[in-house]
């Protein structure tokens, strides 16, 4: 019973002690972020607040014509010297609205009765002071909005500004009355016009930031990439072989862009061009790629048949260039001749440009690639095949050889970043470091030991999504303002970046869940790793990736509303230039159309998840 009370006490005493640290991080939490509720209760911040919230309250939608009834009336301020030029009182003339002032004149600073007659009933507007001098400049007089009874009367009493002059002055009250049918304001059609740009900014950025991420789900998928594993050789190799690839690739294809280009001006050209380079292509790759052997091809067939297919690869992207180039023509001829239509002529020749700018960046990745495959499984069959001593010595050759290419690179990057200027830090020292970790790497693994590469690859891609997800969308928004100007255009690639790597996350993350079932059975009809990915994973993860690139266009679309903000584009720039200009009633309309295009948003995607997934 004692060692009870003992642990009943205790349990008393931590538990204070941890209700008091909680009270006093709260406590220490309030005067980090200065909670004051005595400047909420001040007279000002309480106008201001009234002010704003009823301006939000009156989103600035709809409008009338206006018709004004101006009236000027004379004053003097201060009086004159000679009494017989002061102005006379004014009188009723028939129906018209006339102001009268009493008294005519006054010293600055004092208080006359400015009252109007005849004016239309129930009507508003300023009473302002005219300076003789510059009748186009009206002075405010503090609260000196009139309104009209049904009479059309209205009475202020107005304290003459510090403005003395010999010249006469006015006092001009200027009322609006509404007439007609209420009409949408410039305000709705502007935020009509950038409600639709930020739903169809969203839509790009969702539909190119998918296509990228769904590859990239694959690579960063850990039960993908966990059994991925090859010998070193192998895998130095296939390093190597990427950038020389790549250089080799985007040097050909660079050429044969500049041939095209040439012969990119005859449309006639281009038209015989895109029909022709298919039809030759298909023939060289069925003379190259027979379906059935009949006999033992030689070495020379072999040959022959290399260069045909590295023939065809030349023909097929001169294809790609005079298909890119016609396009573009199309798309010009389109854009002026579809009249309402011409946004179709305008796509056609944006996505012309984006083949003419990608085809040889895509042909370098192409060749890399190749090179690459063709590499590793010549150093998958050299470490099968060879005796343990040479290869141990080609294993650190060509280790060496990668991890000095690996980090020359990444110096050349760096020094591209800062410009450190000095080749013993940024080339010389990451080529000898990356050969001394790889020959290490070489020295203490077996010969034919199978390496986990996939594991690698899946860090590095994970690393690579970690850390472009930190990056708010806001912050990219503002690097491709920098480069392509400010617009909607930067909005759609910041989203899209921001896309691809959340989504690329997620998808991953769903791979990573997927029943291992049928992989394993697809697997064991002896399926390669390709069609394993076609058959066992896709199927199972359908669903799941709608469902989210759904919610991420959900997400896009709210988001969209904050990156015009920094030039961006959408909604959010209108809504910063009217919260800049304290035009609140115009900010309300544009939080309006936020609020109400996110709702229908909402509904929708849930609906279609409901329906598809």
């Amino acid at each position: 019973m004692k060692n009870a009370k003992k642990t009943s006490i205790w349990k008393s005493l931590r538990t204070g002690l941890f209700a008091f640290l909680g009270m006093a991080i709260i406590a220490y939490g309030f005067e980090i972020t200065q909670v004051d509720l005595e400047e909420l209760r001040s007279e000002n911040r309480q106008e201001s607040l009234v002010r704003v919230a009823r301006a939000l309250a009156q989103p600035e939608l709809f409008e009338y014509e206006q018709v004004e009834e101006v009236v000027n009336t004379q004053l003097y301020v201060p009086c004159p010297a000679d009494s017989s030029i002061l102005p006379e009182p004014v009188q009723a003339t028939g129906s018209d609205p006339y102001v009268v002032i009493a008294p005519v004149c006054a010293a600055p600073g004092e208080t006359v009765r400015v009252e109007g007659f005849n004016f239309a009933p129930n009507t508003t507007g300023p009473v302002r002071f005219i300076p003789g001098s510059d009748s186009t400049n009206p002075v405010s007089l503090g609260r000196d909005n009139a309104t009209t009874d049904d009479d059309g009367h209205f009475a202020l009493d107005l304290v003459l500004p510090k403005r003395p002059s010999d010249e006469v002055q006015f006092i001009r009250a200027t009322l609006r009355r509404n007439v007609g049918s209420p009409h949408l304001t410039q305000t709705a059609h502007d935020t009509w016009d950038k409600i639709i740009e930020t739903v169809f900014l969203a839509l790009l950025a969702t539909v190119f930031g998918t296509m990228l991420a769904i590859p990239l789900s694959f690579i960063a998928a850990r039960n993908l990439m966990k059994p991925v594993k090859s010998p070193l050789a192998s895998i130095a190799l296939s390093i190597l072989g990427w950038p020389v690839g790549m250089v080799i690739g985007y040097m050909v294809f660079s050429w044969v862009g500049g041939l095209s280009a040439q012969a990119g001006s005859n449309i006639w050209i281009n038209l015989l061009s895109v029909i022709v380079t298919p039809m030759i292509a298909l023939a060289g790759l069925r003379w190259a790629i027979p379906q059935e052997e009949i006999t033992i091809p030689t070495t020379s067939l072999k040959l022959a048949r290399l260069g045909v297919l590295f023939l065809v690869m030349l023909i097929s992207f001169f294809g790609l260039f005079q298909l890119s180039s016609l396009a573009m023509y199309l798309g010009k001829v389109l854009q002026t001749a579809l009249g309402s239509f011409g946004f179709l002529g305008y796509f056609l020749f944006q996505v012309g440009d984006i083949f003419a700018i990608t085809t040889a960046v895509l042909g370098g990745l192409a060749v890399g690639a190749a090179l690459s495959s063709f590499l590793g499984r010549l150093g998958q069959q050299a470490t099968e095949k060879w005796p343990l001593t040479p290869l141990k010595i080609i294993n650190v050759v060509l280790a060496g050889l990668a991890g000095a290419t690996i980090l020359g690179l990444v110096g050349q990057l760096i020094e591209w970043l800062y410009q450190i200027g000095n080749p013993a830090y940024t080339l010389w020292g990451p080529v000898v470091v990356g050969a001394g970790l790889g020959i290490a790497l070489a020295l203490v693994t077996k010969a034919r030991e199978a390496l986990p590469v996939g594991m690698v690859i899946y860090t590095v891609t994970r690393t690579f999504l970690n850390g472009l997800r930190s990056v708010e969308a806001l912050v990219m928004a503002i690097v491709f303002v920098i480069a392509v100007g400010i617009g909607p255009f930067a909005g759609v690639m910041a989203l899209g970046l921001h896309t691809i790597v959340s989504l690329a996350k997620l998808y991953s993350e769903q791979v990573e869940s997927i029943a291992s079932g049928p992989l394993e059975a697809i697997q064991a009809t002896g399926a390669n790793r390709l069609q394993t990915i076609v058959y066992g994973v896709i199927p199972q993860i359908i669903p799941p990736y709608i469902s989210y690139t759904m919610y991420r266009w959900d997400i896009n679309v709210r988001m969209s509303t904050i990156i015009g903000f920094v030039g961006g584009g959408g909604i959010g720039f209108l809504l910063q230039q009217n919260i800049n200009l304290l035009n609140y009633r115009g900010a309300s309309a544009q939080m309006l159309a936020i609020a109400v295009v996110v709702s229908l948003m909402d509904y929708i995607s849930s609906e279609l998840r409901e329906r598809v997934v």
